[in-house]
């Protein structure tokens, strides 16, 4: 679904710090900024990514990118333990520009258990929910 120029793929879930959040089907997590995130950074020039075995909690902050703008906060959607990062970040952080639900994700989550994760999901929002909330933002801006 498109909000303006911003991408909201279906079928993800969604933070109001502009993170996306993919249930796999091996019950892990896959996270990444979304495209409303991206464009607001401009150039992203640099990540920070959380260390693997690394214990989070939902919406706790948990890496950083640094665009030529601002340095910005990345929170975890979900609770559980960083598996998998996505090392390519490190030479390649105009991934999250380019290509930010596809080879720009940032990390995977095992989340503590499958009674958490659905609490967690019930606290983040659908795409419809988060499309109207950036079309919100847009309109104040």
């Amino acid at each position: 679904m498109k909000v303006g120029e911003y991408e909201v793929p279906e079928g993800l879930y969604y933070t109001r710090e502009h993170e996306w959040a993919k249930v796999l089907p091996d019950g892990t997590v896959l996270m990444g900024i979304t495209d409303y995130a991206q464009k607001k950074l401009h150039e992203i020039v640099n990540v920070e990514l959380p260390e693997v075995g690394a214990e989070v909690g939902q919406m706790e902050a948990f890496a950083s990118v640094d665009s030529v703008k601002a340095t910005s906060e990345i929170y975890s959607p979900v609770s559980g333990q960083v598996i998998e990062v996505n090392e390519e970040l490190f030479d390649r952080p105009e991934l999250l520009n380019q290509d930010p639900y596809g080879q720009g994700w940032i990390a995977k989550i095992r989340p503590v258990s499958q009674e958490a994760l659905e609490k967690d999901l019930k606290a983040l929002m659908t795409a419809e929910q988060y499309a109207k909330y950036i079309e919100g933002l847009e309109s104040r801006a």
